[in-house]
């Protein structure tokens, strides 16, 4: 008998190893976990058939012994793997289907040629098994047609769920569909009002030319359309050219928000942070601050802090400015440091703080803010006033213009159109606490003059690439009018 013992780390491959080995008639002896891994006795079928017929002369005799040795038997069985016992049980069902199905296809033969009375009905070819664990797995190598033949001749079973699947009607229209056609529809909607609004302001600006003068004004000097068409809805009908231009210009007056005469910075006094994007002059305006207290009240009312460990020479600048005017610059590196120095300085009228210049899309701004959540604090962001409008609404939401103390406008002499500054200053609702219009410490400071800076952004001269031309402003006032956009109430 050809016995052989096959190992592998897994029962599968241990397996695999004996069916290369015998073939589709390799036969399981025994299953085990070994230190080495999963072993597999198996033998060829071809081997174990002598040793079978020869032992079925002596089968009674030893009956009592397959009895005995039967416990044996069935703990080995149990020892075996699931993978292994369904592996067993594959074997033997298959052989005993194909036994079965060999034995009865001569009878059925016979009697169909010899026979003509009507047969009574035939038994099943297949048994079903007594066991209920022994049931047929289909192999490998054998397609699922052979193994379940009466299953796929059976017709599908309808059941309340897939009926209702059958009688739904398809839809209508794919999903894909439907939304581009809404898109193209909303876009069509869109287009349309744009052209509706066009017409309406071209019509109005030929009966209304005052009003045209006065929108094509406002845009040049940089404000905004929506602020512009704010002002000029509610303009008086009946008013003339010089007296529509002065009504515009008093509007814009009332609407942006200063600081009252000899209520400043200086002499409110307090903890003043100043904050701002990268190159807007703090410290230059810290130095200014200073200045305007020590002319004021003296020397030793004023306190300076830096936190700029960033920029090359910035602590420096400050001390230099310090020591121009007799006051002592502290550095601190972080919140604890500023707390000790607040501390230190807190009999000073005045505590001026810079800051390190951060750009308003730099991740850091809200670190830096919260390094200054400090109880008294006064936070007032430098803008440079020459900048683009929407670099400065960018700079006012980022550095949270709710929750500012108020501006000041810095560079206000390189400034070519102050108009975008003051726009953004009227739609955030922010106080403008002081301007800057130069380098010199300290002439170069003022107070916030609202008719002093509406007539500085409405008296731009000189014509510009960027100045829209009379037949553009129909695009201008394509869409609605100040509806939805907070302007403060808007004091006209």
């Amino acid at each position: 008998m050809n016995i052989q013992r096959f190992i592998a780390p897994t029962s599968r491959e241990a397996m695999s190893k004996a069916r290369r080995q015998f073939g589709d008639s390799a036969v399981i002896l025994s299953t085990r976990q070994t230190a080495d891994g999963f072993e597999v006795m198996a033998a060829a079928e071809e081997s174990l058939a002598g040793i079978a017929s020869a032992a079925q002369p002596a089968a009674s005799a030893a009956k009592a012994a397959v009895a005995q040795s039967s416990v044996g038997s069935d703990t080995e069985a149990m020892a075996m793997s699931t993978l292994s016992f369904q592996e067993y049980v594959r074997e033997r069902m298959l052989r005993k289907r194909r036994e079965q199905m060999g034995e009865a296809a001569a009878p059925a033969a016979a009697a169909q040629s010899a026979s003509v009375a009507p047969a009574a009905p035939a038994k099943p070819l297949i048994a079903e098994p007594a066991d209920p664990i022994m049931v047929p797995v289909q192999r490998y190598n054998e397609p699922a047609e052979m193994a379940q033949p009466a299953r796929r001749a059976q017709p599908p079973i309808r059941t309340r769920e897939n009926a209702f699947e059958d009688t739904a009607p398809p839809a209508r229209f794919a999903t894909q569909e439907d939304n581009r056609m809404a898109v193209e529809i909303s876009a069509l909607k869109d287009m349309i009002e744009e052209r509706f609004n066009t017409l309406a302001w071209l019509g109005s600006s030929k009966q209304n030319p005052i009003q045209s003068s006065l929108m094509h004004k406002l845009i040049r000097a940089g404000y905004s359309p929506q602020l512009a068409r704010a002002l000029l809805e509610r303009l008086p009908a009946d008013a003339g050219a010089g007296e529509s231009l002065r009504w515009v210009m008093d509007a814009i007056q009332r609407n942006l928000r200063v600081s009252a005469a000899g209520a400043g910075l200086t002499e409110e006094g307090g903890v003043v942070a100043l904050v701002g994007a990268t190159g807007v002059g703090k410290t230059t305006t810290a130095a200014k601050l200073a200045a305007q207290c020590v002319k004021q009240f003296g020397a030793g009312s004023v306190g300076l802090i830096t936190l700029d460990s960033y920029r090359v020479s910035g602590y420096e600048q400050l001390r230099a400015y310090g020591r121009m005017l007799g006051v002592v610059a502290h550095l601190a590196h972080d919140r604890a440091a500023l707390k000790d120095l607040l501390g230190l300085l807190s009999g000073k009228r005045l505590v001026i703080i810079d800051t390190a210049g951060l750009g308003q899309r730099d991740q850091r701004v809200q670190d830096m803010l919260d390094v200054l959540e400090v109880p008294a604090l006064k936070k007032v962001l430098v803008l440079n006033a020459g900048a683009q409008g929407d670099a400065i609404d960018e700079t006012l939401a980022a550095f949270k213009a709710d929750k500012l103390h108020g501006v000041v406008l810095s560079k206000v002499d390189e400034a070519v159109k102050l108009g975008p500054a003051l726009d953004a200053a009227i739609r955030h609702q922010v106080t403008v606490r002081g301007v800057a219009n130069g380098q010199r410490v300290p002439e170069d400071w003022q107070g916030a003059d609202p008719a002093t800076l509406v007539k500085l952004s409405m008296g731009t001269a000189g014509k510009s690439a960027f100045d829209p031309a009379s037949t553009d402003m129909g695009f201008y006032f394509a869409q609605s009018g100040g509806r939805g956009m907070p302007l403060g109430g808007l004091h006209v």
